[in-house]
């Protein structure tokens, strides 16, 4: 039977930390977070749960991860964000995994996003499967801005669904953008990236088309084309905020919204 930790890597996340720390309950063996200076209770919660919590300042989200998983006792990580939730599929087939060898380097989990208030099953955002479940001896988290843990050798599935609480309001989505925007110019430009304006042109309006026909978006209704229009801003937001950069402009960064106040 494989012990296993739970990591989380948080930044006041008081408001979903307890969700997905209650559905972690018998099924991880020890939870770590990582904590980049909340100013809320998301520490005090993540205590009450038993969580190991240390503070790290927030290089890039792969570093953070990384580095909680190098602090687990055991060699089985599950990586799940703060506003994630195991559903009780999910739960019963982490269960049914516990009691035999694995027989995979990682394992892959379906994803469900919830954005505001409904459940997206379309839009490039379902289905979405991601490497949460892996042997850390196996594995490293790489990308700096969206991070992937990458495995060495087999992968299996998982059944059950990761529930992903994400955005509750547009002054949410809108903040998010232009954090995401920033960091995402910020790579390009620290990898040599130059070119920028045809990008910033042609992409956005590509990426709509994509995210509501081909990935059939339209059938999210609103919140399919606020998706398509909001993801085609983000490519529009990180190339003009690259070809400031290179004019020698520096950017301005927001901290990251906290939901309870989006």
């Amino acid at each position: 039977m494989p012990a296993l930790t739970a990591i989380l890597i948080s930044y006041n996340e008081e408001l979903d930390l307890p969700r997905a720390l209650a559905s972690l309950a018998g099924i991880a063996d020890e939870i770590i977070l990582v904590d980049s200076g909340s100013t809320d209770r998301t520490c005090e919660i993540a205590r009450t749960f038993g969580a190991r919590v240390y503070a790290r300042k927030l290089n890039s989200f792969a570093e953070q991860k990384n580095y909680a998983a190098s602090l687990s006792s055991n060699d089985w990580i599950l990586s799940i964000d703060c506003d994630q939730e195991l559903s009780p599929e999910l739960r019963s087939s982490m269960l049914a995994w516990k009691q035999e060898a694995p027989e995979k380097n990682g394992y892959e989990i379906l994803l469900l996003t919830k954005y505001l208030g409904a459940w997206i099953r379309h839009s490039g955002w379902y289905p979405e499967f991601r490497v949460l479940l892996f042997h850390r001896e196996k594995s490293k988290f790489v990308n700096a801005l969206h991070e992937r843990a990458h495995v060495a050798g087999p992968l299996g599935r998982l059944s059950g669904h990761l529930f992903h609480y994400t955005i509750r309001s547009l002054a949410e989505h809108q903040a998010k953008l232009d954090t995401m925007s920033t960091l995402a110019a910020e790579d390009m430009f620290a990898h040599g990236r130059k070119s920028w304006r045809a990008a910033m042109i042609f992409a956005p309006p590509w990426t709509i088309l994509q995210r509501l026909v081909f990935q059939l978006g339209v059938l999210d209704g609103r919140r399919g084309w606020l998706i398509a229009w909001l993801s085609g801003k983000y490519i529009y937001l990180k190339y003009r905020k690259l070809g400031r950069l290179l004019a020698g402009e520096k950017l301005a960064h927001r901290s990251w919204p906290n939901p309870g106040e989006a």
